[in-house]
């Protein structure tokens, strides 16, 4: 088990308890698409966001299980709606739910799941976790659909894309902080310092996620090396290479966004010749040095701690 796992492994069993009996339905495919998903696994690096937080000042009660299984179940919904959308086939190393039960169920108990995400919001009862929530669920599906009109454009800039994977990626790692601290003892400047590292995490996490899909073991990302460029994603390591490449070989990347696919080997030699991968690794690195830096308002214990290994884990992990 990872380090960091280990501050809150009681709390993480007693929410993946939680989540088991929250995709109870009269409906068995509703059952059975969602066990099929919390079985395969998955670091569960949100809900260990929003568990850590809610330790770092204090106490916290238990509405932080709650809290984590929300946030869980909102990634697990998103999960279900991108692999339809990129028409995916793999993750986590096995048949994706829409490859194995088609779209429109994937769809719809990716449904199923926001819902049942906000009614333990409601149980929970904290205005200001419901609101956090609220936007932060709109703002990913804004990113959703800035990624999908993105798609096959060969002349997105890197502010576009950050802006994608800030709305995409980030803000969930952002309000699992944010609603952790909320629940916990924190004061409001311990709240903002735990919203930014969450923001940073977030926005680290998901650079060296695209520098892997060129340069990551596929057995352990659960997915296919590329399938960022089969999808026509411009992700900053093919805008970096875009912009350093001779003109021949950014032409070729060009062509293979534009038709959603082309020699991933060459692209992949292209981009790292570039130095585009690390590129995006380094500037990964510098938003985690601005997620360890938000912890430093915070009480030394033993989630901050973790905290500080999470945020190492985000920029020096293989998967």
């Amino acid at each position: 088990m990872l380090s960091f796992l280990e501050v809150v492994k009681p709390d993480l069993e007693a929410v993946n308890r939680l989540i088991i009996a929250e995709l109870g339905s009269e409906v068995q495919l509703i059952e059975e698409i969602g066990h099929y998903l919390i079985n395969a696994g998955g670091k569960r690096l949100r809900p260990v966001v929003a568990l850590l937080a809610a330790r770092c000042c204090g106490e916290p009660g238990d509405r932080h299980i709650a809290l984590a299984a929300i946030i869980e179940l909102i990634h697990t919904a998103t999960l279900l709606h991108d692999d339809v959308v990129d028409t995916s086939e793999q993750r986590r190393g096995r048949a994706t739910a829409n490859h194995e039960y088609g779209n429109a169920a994937s769809i719809l108990v990716g449904d199923f799941l926001y819902s049942r995400a906000f009614q333990l919001l409601v149980r929970i009862g904290d205005m200001q976790v419901m609101r956090v929530m609220a936007d932060t669920t709109n703002t990913i599906s804004e990113g959703e659909v800035q990624q999908l009109l993105n798609a096959g454009n060969p002349d997105l800039d890197a502010a576009a894309y950050h802006q994608v994977i800030r709305k995409k990626t980030a803000v969930l790692f952002q309000a699992a902080a944010e609603t952790g601290a909320l629940l916990g003892a924190a004061t409001a400047p311990q709240t903002a310092a735990l919203r930014s590292y969450g923001l940073h995490l977030g926005i680290a996490y998901q650079l060296i996620d695209d520098v892997l899909d060129y340069r990551g073991d596929a057995t352990q990302l659960g997915k296919n090396l590329g399938d960022d460029l089969a999808e026509g994603k411009m992700t900053l390591p093919l805008i970096r290479a875009l912009q350093t490449a001779p003109a021949a070989d950014a032409q070729q990347i060009r062509t293979a966004i534009t038709a959603r696919g082309g020699d991933l080997t060459a692209i992949a030699a292209i981009v790292t010749a570039t130095g585009a991968l690390d590129f995006t690794a380094a500037l990964a690195r510098d938003h985690a040095r601005q997620a360890l830096a938000a912890l430093a308002v915070l009480p030394d214990t033993a989630a901050r701690t973790a905290l500080h290994e999470l945020a190492e884990f985000s920029v020096q992990r293989e998967f």
